[in-house]
């Protein structure tokens, strides 16, 4: 057969599996091979090569390639703890920096305990045992769970029309992961095991370095946030996809998307308190990444904001970038509009601070066709009961407000933190979630194709990596816009849009594992949806306008 790899065409027998026919160029690659993409899917190095088509390698340093490396370190400790503690149940919970935050049902963890474990994984990682992936039929995986009395991938099953079970094996030990995994353990070297807080991070290189574990950064802030969403839908009893899933198909999902509203207007009515409260607040500075939900949280807040006695006026940073000429470059030469020295700092901080003094300001309003500031008559002064509200990417970094003292701001921190798993080992991530939601406005209110949002994607994340997540320990308040409902609610928009990518485009890889992951949720209908939701700034039909 004809396989192209980097534009040339090699010769391979059918039937042969992608290590064997690339095996010189995964030895002579910079960083371990970790996974392959073959006709623009993602596919494991033991994947049989039986058609034509072309073949990418996926290494560690890619954001593919780490995704992979942290499933499999996830399957390594999961098999790590049922050989040291098998009684014992684990629960991978969230991200944290380069870590994910486990916890244990009903026991504690110890020093000791991780020590152990940590030594297993090792030992483990070390013997480079394979890891072989399996195909059961429905029959075969319920004789399984008869015999077992397991839960591994047992939401599989309730999908319907699904005929083929798929699970992991690693010598006698098997469990289910939703994607793809590496073939073998050894690739998976470079990890460490700690405690903290009520569990413990498992701690993991980042795709940019992916040979070094990086200090660990605290955020206490994000994980507190988490912790009190979590603790939350604890008590709900819907943590798990599964969960959820039964309360759609028992008709209760209109009284669980009730709690969930109410627990957003109650949180942001408290933030509005807070702020009503201390009288030197003169600001309120929002930033969050994409697809947070920052346009509706900030008229909702200004909505409680004016319960308060207060008037919420909002400036545009985007009024305030510097002249086209004097905007700094990135490293490929293109003007780089997410650096915060594109905006013009001094005046903004001279208007700011002239309007906290009572002062009248001429407003600016940048010219994006020619790049410059323009003034067109229009002022601007502050009344003694109206405050600023500004929203932007580096309204969390102080340098933006420099000359305005810190006793005058108040930082909000938001994001759509998802605390809703798939099961106890496989999460749903917070950046997918936001995807989604990315690609579902884009569809709806922009005219984006879905390739071209998930095209973009990667650059988005690498201006909130350098703009946002740094700062974001510094806010006085997050707010989690996440919705444990939401998936199902986006699905039925999500879904057909990310089907109609064809193969022969790069995003189609992203595109299926979107899908592999949308296709387990039951669907909510869009009606059930209340007009002021969150959500609605991204489905459509809400009371606010965007």
């Amino acid at each position: 057969m004809k396989i192209t790899y980097k534009s040339q065409e090699f010769d391979v027998p059918e039937g042969t599996t992608i290590k064997d026919a690339f095996k010189k160029q995964i030895e002579k690659s910079e960083f371990p091979v970790i996974g392959a993409k073959f006709n623009n899917e993602y596919q494991r190095l033991d994947y049989v090569l039986n058609e034509e088509g072309e073949v990418s390698l996926v290494d560690i340093s890619s954001q593919g390639g780490m995704k992979i490396y942290r499933r499999t370190l996830i399957f390594i400790m999961a098999k790590a703890f049922s050989e040291i503690y098998p009684k014992i149940k684990i629960r991978v919970n969230y991200q944290l920096n380069n870590a994910m935050f486990c916890t244990l049902d009903n026991d504690k963890v110890t020093e000791d305990m991780l020590e152990k474990v940590e030594n297993e994984m090792r030992n483990i990682v070390n013997k480079n045992l394979p890891i072989t992936h399996k195909t059961l039929t429905r029959e075969e995986a319920e004789e399984l769970y008869k015999k077992e009395d397991s839960s591994k991938g047992r939401l599989q099953l309730d999908l319907e029309n699904n005929d083929i079970i798929n699970m992991y094996y690693c010598e006698d030990y098997y469990n289910y992961i939703y994607d793809d995994i590496a073939i073998n353990t050894g690739i998976a070297n470079v990890f460490e095991l700690e405690k903290y807080d009520r569990g413990f991070l498992l701690r993991y290189p980042s795709s940019a370095n992916p040979t070094v574990l990086p200090q660990y950064k605290e955020t206490k802030k994000l994980l507190w946030a988490l912790q009190e969403y979590n603790d939350i839908h604890k008590i709900l009893d819907v943590s798990t996809v599964y969960k959820l899933n039964n309360i759609i198909k028992k008709g209760n999902i209109k009284n669980l998307i009730m709690l969930e509203e109410a627990l957003h207007e109650k949180k942001i009515a408290g933030i509005a308190d807070k702020i009503a409260e201390n009288k030197d607040i003169k600001m309120v500075l929002i930033a969050g990444p994409s697809s947070s939900g920052k346009t509706t949280f900030a008229q909702r807040l200004g909505l409680q904001l004016k319960i308060n006695g207060l008037k919420p006026v909002t400036i545009s940073v985007d009024n305030y970038f510097v002249e086209r000429k004097d905007t700094p470059k990135d490293e490929n030469g293109e003007y780089d509009f997410e650096n915060i020295d594109a905006i013009d700092l001094e005046l903004f901080n001279r208007d700011l601070t002239a309007l906290l003094n009572g002062e009248t300001i001429d407003c600016p309003e940048f010219d994006f066709s020619v790049g410059t500031k323009r003034y067109k008559g229009k002022k601007m002064h502050l009344a003694k009961n109206e405050i600023l509200v500004i929203e932007g990417i580096h309204c969390l970094n102080d340098k933006l407000t420099s000359q305005i003292s810190k006793e005058h701001k108040y930082k909000i921190y938001i994001s759509d933190l998802t605390v809703l798993n798939m099961d106890r080992l496989n999460r749903i991530s917070t950046t997918d979630t936001r995807l989604v939601r990315r690609i579902v406005r884009d569809f709806q209110f922009r005219s984006y194709s879905t390739w071209h949002t998930i095209e973009t994607w990667p650059k988005v994340n690498r201006g909130e990596e350098k703009n946002i997540f740094p700062y974001q320990e510094e806010a006085d308040s997050i707010f989690n816009t996440s919705l444990i409902y939401e998936l199902a609610a986006l699905k039925n928009i999500a879904l057909p849009e990310l089907e109609k990518i064809p193969q022969d485009k790069k995003e189609y890889a992203e595109a299926r594992r979107l899908i592999n992951i949308l296709k387990y949720f039951e669907p909510i209908p869009s009606e059930y949806i209340p007009a002021n939701s969150l959500l609605k700034e991204f489905i459509g039909g809400g009371y606010f306008e965007y």
